[in-house]
């Protein structure tokens, strides 16, 4: 595997990102994700002002206060990202495991299945069938955006938002599917519920399966 040489970018004054490519795909948040747990919580950025490390699908961000040393940060930062290694496998180290059951009667879930040509049982089916890698946390606290989905399930956002998508809600976007764990406004389309207080121990870089549960 050829490794790319990060493209460094401010996002304002206190926000340092490390770009690892330009599309989201599982090789890509392997990197990012491997990068970001060496360097969480690393006393050595502490002490140069970072106070929080912020992974995305291609990035790395770290935030921090107005007396950051940020050319001492690029130094720890991108040894670490020197030392990414080039087997996948390697990068695929052992994480947390989050099984989240789901009664799939979703308001689109009929929609996806048309959309997809595929019948509800069938989405159902391709739904719970992968293990999700967890590559970030965002939009909301504690919501997952999940690599993994089967790309015959991949349907476009709503055209037009809801303004309250109910807390728990299973859900895709395009090619992505993730969780909301409270409720918010949102485009995407609703499969099914979970219990949203599952979704508050979930870290980047763990790993998510779906159950199909009766209710």
């Amino acid at each position: 595997m050829n490794k790319t040489v990060p493209e460094t970018y401010f996002i304002g004054d206190a926000c340092l990102c490390w770009s690892l490519g330009g599309r989201i795909d599982r090789l890509t948040s392997l990197q990012v994700l491997w990068a970001y747990r060496r360097l969480r919580g690393d006393p050595a950025l502490a002490r140069l002002g970072v106070h929080d490390l912020v992974p995305s699908y291609t990035a790395l961000a770290a935030h921090a206060g107005p007396l950051c040393d940020w050319d001492a940060v690029r130094r720890v930062v991108g040894d670490a990202l020197e030392r990414i290694p080039s087997d996948e496998k390697a990068l695929a180290e052992r994480s947390r495991r989050h099984a989240l059951p789901v009664v799939y009667r979703g308001e689109d879930l009929a929609r996806v299945a048309g959309h997809a040509g595929l019948t509800v049982e069938e989405v159902i089916r391709r739904h719970t069938a992968p293990e999700y890698l967890v590559a970030m946390i965002g939009f909301r606290p504690h919501f997952p955006y999940l690599l993994g989905l089967d790309p015959a399930l991949a349907t476009p956002r709503m055209d037009s938002p809801r303004l309250a998508v109910p807390a728990g809600a299973v859900a895709i976007g395009g090619e992505q599917t993730g969780v909301y764990p409270e409720t918010s406004p949102g485009g995407w389309n609703i499969l099914g519920m979970t219990r949203p207080e599952l979704l508050y121990g979930i870290e980047p870089g763990d790993s998510v399966v779906f159950e199909r549960a009766e209710g």
